[in-house]
């Protein structure tokens, strides 16, 4: 089975920086596409970013220009730089990995909070 976990939430002001971070490990065959979701309180969950394996991305509109999708594929890690935060930005974000062995697994979410 494979495992992934987050880290890098946490409490930020507005304008500011944040880097999420969702690494994947134990019986890696091969990882197809990579994405980061969002869910804010009383809404549904939304694509924020996603990131093939040849590295091409997508971007949700109300994050383009400031968020950056990445990935390592040494580390299986994908990556979420966010930058000129906002409040609307709050919400528990969440990777989502597609793997060629197991399909799409989710992380366990990390806590975004945006506030001044």
């Amino acid at each position: 089975q494979v495992q992934l976990v987050e880290s890098g939430g946490g409490l930020v002001q507005p304008g500011g920086s944040l880097r999420l971070s969702c690494g994947a490990s134990g019986s890696i065959f091969g990882i197809n596409d990579m994405a980061w979701y969002r869910q804010a309180p009383g809404k549904q969950r939304e694509l924020v970013a996603s990131i093939t394996g040849g590295r091409s991305t997508y971007y949700a509109d109300f994050v383009k220009g400031r968020f950056t999708i990445s990935r390592d594929n040494v580390k299986n890690t994908v990556y979420l730089q966010m930058n000129s935060l906002k409040p609307e930005d709050t919400a528990v974000y969440y990777c989502n990995t597609d793997f060629l062995k197991w399909g799409p697994k989710w992380g366990q979410g990390t806590q975004v909070t945006v506030s001044s």
